[in-house]
């Protein structure tokens, strides 16, 4: 690889890893507010599922999208 490549390869690493680290916080945090107004209340712990599956759904195709991101730097370094 040249230096030029390298460059977009280095790209595109540090564009998964962001979107890996944002979405693992994200989610963890999504996950903890959840799981603590569901101790605070039990019983609204069916109300608070399914829009808890949601938000993990769409923080988790946001990390998706960055993969496919990176994908798209390096088929430019190709």
């Amino acid at each position: 690889m040249d230096n030029g490549n390298s460059w977009v390869v280095l790209s595109a690493a540090i564009a998964f890893a962001s979107a890996v680290l944002g979405g693992t916080f994200a989610q963890g945090k999504a996950a903890s507010v959840a799981l603590e107004g569901i101790a605070r209340n039990p019983a609204a712990a069916d109300k608070l599922q399914t829009p808890m599956i949601l938000a993990l759904a769409l923080i988790e195709s946001l990390v998706l999208f960055g993969f496919g991101i990176a994908f798209l730097i390096l088929q430019k370094a190709a």
